[in-house]
């Protein structure tokens, strides 16, 4: 990430850049090489860093721990077909240099300061903290076992303390890449402990994955599972938040304003295939990781019976680790957990405080040019969406349901995403930039295939009411 961004969770000194700009003198060539392309990938790694987090830890090993191997197809469906949003929403914010939330707020409908759009990210985004106070509560869950003389809350105001204290002290890059390098050690343990569980038939059958790919509706845990449908891969949250980490990361910057030139479309076209590779790049990371818990909460707690509850979640997901890597990696698991949902915090917060201030833009508190006071409403969105999910755990207690709220949440907000990502491909993406044929024809049949998923869980929820 670009030296700017490890100061912009400070106080702006007056030469600071604003990324959200687009400087002539800040226009780049595209890389050309593969090798020369993933050294500009990483927005897509802190999603990966935010993904691999409660969604997978907490919500996938919770589903397959309820169903067994029936819902397989849930998970990847989910990792497979959001991203194809997600890159149409990348090439739209290259081309144009706008925010996430200034394209969406183009869609016709309703509106009061913003339109309907963004009112309903924000209420979806409330909802969704549900979720963060579910990792507050599971990495407080974790320090109790370690340490049982300090109350699982006093753990969670510490740890509220520290983010606050780390966010707003300029510090988030180097916690957040110790974040992403713990993650990624925890994934690899998470999908040796998986591979190992392929050679335990006692938990784990060739025929029961197969069934798992059928199109199966689960039954006693569907719920769960339209929320991990909901939330793992690149949730809903997660589709809104790429478009700024790729505005700051430059690649918009670098493409520079449109003047319908042949270099600049040129331009635009170069930083698009870098953009699709860091999709590429971290929906291998997280994909793997995704499956790998899943396999894990089917094969292990499924058999064993056990699912996870609200005082004894990390107790029972030990067993993914404990029954596969053996009872010496239980500490592996703890320290894992901590670094795994803490390092999620840390992602969600920066990722949202952005989108907040960027609200608070649309809706005239600050002019799109003062980027002084765009950090100054960023810092204050860290100090609120960090209380609000302190309180929902200290209220709900529950990390399992607080998930499953927060993932049917963004659940819902998926199509409205994806028909707002055709509006805009159709309307206001440049026409020299539309994708190919086939890339169009994806985007619709994504966008199809998570409204009838969406529509049936709906139809369900009124059914059985």
């Amino acid at each position: 990430m670009d030296d700017h961004l490890r100061q912009a969770s400070a106080t702006p000194p007056a030469t600071l850049v604003d990324p959200y700009q687009l400087p002539p003198e800040e226009v780049t060539p595209p890389p050309t090489t593969l090798w020369s392309s993933l050294q500009r990938i990483g927005p897509g790694m802190i999603l990966a860093a935010s993904i691999v987090g409660s969604g997978e830890l907490i919500a996938t090993t919770t589903l397959g721990a309820q169903v067994g191997y029936t819902a397989l197809w849930v998970i990847l469906l989910s990792c497979l077909l959001k991203p194809i949003i997600q890159a149409e929403m990348g090439r739209y914010v290259i081309a144009t240099g706008e925010t996430g939330l200034a394209a969406f707020n183009r869609v016709p409908g309703p509106r009061w300061k913003v339109n309907w759009v963004v009112w309903a990210w924000a209420l979806m985004t409330l909802l969704t903290l549900l979720q963060v106070g579910a990792m507050f509560g599971g990495v407080s869950q974790v320090m109790h076992l370690l340490l049982p003389a300090v109350p699982i809350p006093v753990w969670v105001f510490l740890f509220w303390g520290l983010t606050l204290a780390i966010l707003l002290g300029g510090g988030y890059e180097r916690v957040e890449r110790l974040a992403m390098i713990k993650v990624g050690l925890f994934t690899m343990l998470t999908l040796l402990a998986a591979l190992v569980l392929l050679r335990m038939p006692d938990h784990f059958q060739w025929h029961s994955v197969v069934e798992g790919l059928q199109f199966k509706m689960p039954g006693a845990g569907f719920s769960t599972a339209v929320a991990v449908f909901g939330i793992t891969g690149v949730g809903a949250s997660e589709l809104l938040m790429y478009p700024y980490w790729c505005v700051e990361k430059g690649y918009a910057r670098f493409t520079g304003r449109r003047d319908h030139s042949s270099a600049w479309l040129h331009r635009a076209h170069g930083w698009s295939r870098v953009m699709r590779l860091d999709i590429l790049a971290s929906m291998i990371i997280y994909t793997v990781a995704t499956i790998a818990f899943y396999l894990l909460g089917a094969g292990i707690l499924h058999s064993m019976g056990k699912v996870p509850a609200a005082n004894d979640l990390i107790p029972v997901l030990s067993n993914i680790y404990t029954q596969t890597l053996g009872e010496w990696s239980l500490w592996l698991f703890y320290l894992g957990a901590i670094f795994t949902l803490y390092g999620t915090i840390f992602a969600a917060t920066a990722s949202n405080s952005r989108v907040f201030a960027d609200m608070a833009q649309l809706m005239g508190f600050f002019r799109a040019d003062d980027y002084r006071q765009r950090v100054r409403y960023r810092n204050g969105f860290i100090v609120a969406i960090t209380a609000i999910p302190v309180l929902f755990y200290l209220v709900v207690k529950s990390p399992v349901q607080m998930v499953v709220a927060g993932g049917v949440a963004q659940a819902l907000m998926l199509p409205i995403i994806g028909i707002g990502t055709l509006y805009l491909r159709h309307r206001h993406l440049p026409r020299e930039m539309a994708p190919p044929h086939r890339v169009t024809v994806a985007l619709w049949v994504a966008t199809a295939v998570i409204c009838c998923m969406m529509g049936y869980y709906v139809f369900e929820q009124i059914r059985t009411f």
